[in-house]
């Protein structure tokens, strides 16, 4: 059964190097096939020799991208995978690419988030520029309608990236703090979770908190995202919120002059999370030392 295998995969690795197109299509379709399901067929067919860097090159597949992804799934090939010479470098141009399919620009963003899950390829995808690819692709995605699923693998990549500090301020640069609060601000409330996440995560850093302070309005969006959403969204929305108020006057004035902040408040503090009471009571003490009175 072992040899079938063994042999199965050396058929498909052949025939993916044949000058026919068909061959190459049929030979890759069956790959990603036996890695789908099978972590046993994914350790076979990246430890076969010269498997990774074939598959590497064949990358402009969108069934050569499913069966790197399949094989990233698999914990101990996380590191060889990213280590393939050029593969990081190659998954940020196809994400830059303008000709990148939504179907490519999906896969190479669920395996840059695959990827990423090992610790130790967080600051070498950073190197290689995924951060700011993710961040200009996720600015295109977001504004466009029809890549609403593209913009979901892209959003859990950067939450992805964005645990290694050095990727936060990549982020913060690349101009990931206003499109983060325009995805808090919009209609598709499956995003607004993450968004709220990686948020929280930028503002754990002074860069990442000034550039959340210029975008205009801020107050008002976090507002509305602890209002809705996954409890974990509205933690991380209350966070921020709480920072920007500690933080900054003019924002404090805006907290506090919104009509329903301590309906709001309130409300939190008796339904909430027992995270989202804690920062209920903190924001409450915030705003009553700086001495302002909520609009009735």
């Amino acid at each position: 059964m072992v040899s079938e295998a063994v042999d199965a995969v050396a058929e498909c690795l052949a025939q993916a190097e044949s000058e026919e197109e068909e061959a190459r299509a049929t030979a890759l379709q069956t790959l990603s096939a036996l890695t789908k399901l099978s972590s046993h067929n994914r350790d076979l067919v990246a430890l076969t020799d010269g498997a990774l860097p074939l598959l590497l090159s064949l990358s402009d597949s969108p069934l050569a991208l499913s069966t790197l992804l399949h094989l990233s799934l698999n914990p101990n090939l996380k590191k060889p995978i990213a280590s393939v010479d050029g593969l990081l470098g190659r998954l940020s141009s196809l994400l830059l690419c303008p000709s990148t399919s939504p179907q490519t620009a999906a896969l190479t963003a669920s395996l840059v988030c695959s990827l990423a899950m090992h610790d130790k390829n967080k600051a070498p995808l950073g190197v290689a520029g995924a951060v700011e690819a993710v961040v200009e692709t996720l600015v295109i995605a977001t504004t466009s309608p029809s890549e609403g699923a593209v913009a979901r693998h892209l959003l859990s990549s950067l939450a992805e990236l964005a645990q290694f500090h050095g990727n936060c301020t990549l982020a913060v640069r690349a101009g990931a703090v206003p499109v983060l609060v325009r995805i808090l601000d919009g209609q598709a409330e499956d995003l607004v979770g993450t968004a709220s996440v990686v948020l929280a995560r930028l503002a754990s850093f002074e860069e990442g908190m000034g550039a959340i302070r210029e975008v205009p309005g801020v107050a008002w969006v976090l507002l509305e995202a602890v209002r809705k959403g996954c409890v974990v969204g509205r933690e991380s929305a209350m966070e921020v919120l709480v920072r920007l108020v500690g933080e900054s006057r003019e924002l404090t004035e805006e907290v506090a002059a919104s009509e329903d902040t301590s309906i709001l408040l309130a409300d939190l503090s008796i339904r909430g999370s027992a995270k989202l009471r804690d920062q209920a009571a903190l924001l409450m003490k915030l705003l009553d030392d700086a001495d302002f009175k909520f609009a009735i």
